[in-house]
């Protein structure tokens, strides 16, 4: 089986995350430690709420560095929602610095007549990166679940591997690059087609230890 170090900074969805994974066929460690995040074959980072207290609370445990570390070193890498927003170099919801792994910040979805934020529920993905590994086997423009009321906005707009829309705003829904991939939508509340993504995601886990 996939051994997956599901980071633990107390921001969230962790079991729910698990068990989406493990449903898929990996084996989930829920972890702080730099040492099994080092030894582990991949890497999901969840999470939900601000901004600010996340990436407090990676700094308190010292898990910046392993997770960088571990991002460098070619394992496979996946964000969830706010596990997605950290990565990037701050956010307009707070103060704090974020990892700055990918060149960027994190924006407030503006105001509009009869727009509801935060940005709850199904809707649609469109695929910029249409080749992906992670997107194999799901249809055209997939429904899956977003709550958010910030979005990431990198800095070069190839790193974007998929976009969502919500009122008239077209965002950056997922990244990736190389080994690092991460979503701004939940695959752990999304059904059949967000199995589907982390069962993929554990393919490509299978397929870098069997090389």
């Amino acid at each position: 089986m996939a051994a997956i170090a599901v980071i633990d900074y107390d921001m969230g969805n962790l079991h729910s995350a698990c068990k989406g994974l493990e449903k898929a066929g990996a084996t989930t460690k829920i972890t702080d430690s730099a040492d099994e995040i080092a030894r582990s074959e991949a890497i999901v980072l969840p999470g939900v709420g601000a901004f600010d207290p996340a990436v407090r609370h990676l700094r308190s445990r010292d898990l910046v560095e392993p997770i960088r570390e571990a991002i460098a070193s070619g394992k496979p890498f996946l964000g969830i929602c706010l596990g997605l927003q950290i990565l990037f170099d701050g956010s307009e919801e707070g103060n704090e610095p974020g990892l700055g792994i990918i060149p960027g910040m994190v924006r407030r979805f503006r105001s509009e007549p009869n727009l509801t934020i935060p940005h709850m529920g199904w809707n649609q993905l469109h695929f910029t990166q249409k080749n992906l590994a992670l997107w194999r086997q799901l249809p055209s423009d997939p429904y899956l679940y977003f709550v958010h009321s910030y979005y990431v906005d990198p800095s070069d707009s190839a790193y974007t591997a998929a976009t969502v829309t919500h009122g008239s705003q077209t965002v950056t829904a997922a990244i990736a690059r190389d080994n690092l991939m991460a979503v701004q939508f939940h695959p752990e509340k999304s059904s059949t087609l967000g199995l589907q993504i982390l069962s993929n995601f554990v393919r490509l886990i299978r397929a870098r230890v069997a090389a």
